[in-house]
């Protein structure tokens, strides 16, 4: 997805989806400090949300995984998130895991 919201064209196939993937994911030198304050505040959002669908359930995931960036306990990396919720999508637009 670019700065502006719209969706950018898919790269190329023959190319290594991992090695695209990891051009496309977030700078992994950012700093996120332990922010209790605003690890619970996604956490509560990411309750409110979370739903009979299955999308508001993985916002919600993606949410909760978004606040253990700023959770002192918690491990994961903004390239992490970015090829967990890249996955999800591509399951998604492949009709789903059971086909």
């Amino acid at each position: 997805m670019s700065d502006d919201g719209r969706l950018e064209e898919e790269p190329d196939a023959d190319a290594d989806s991992e090695e695209v993937d990891w051009e496309m994911a977030p700078d992994s030198d950012a700093d996120f400090p332990a922010d209790p304050e605003r690890v619970a505040f996604l956490r509560e959002i990411a309750d409110d949300i979370y739903g009979e669908s299955s999308e508001s359930r993985q916002v919600s995931a993606i949410l909760y995984r978004v606040s253990d960036l700023y959770d002192p306990d918690g491990d994961t990396s903004p390239e992490e998130i970015y090829l967990n919720v890249r996955h999800i999508m591509d399951i998604k637009a492949q009709g789903g895991i059971d086909r």
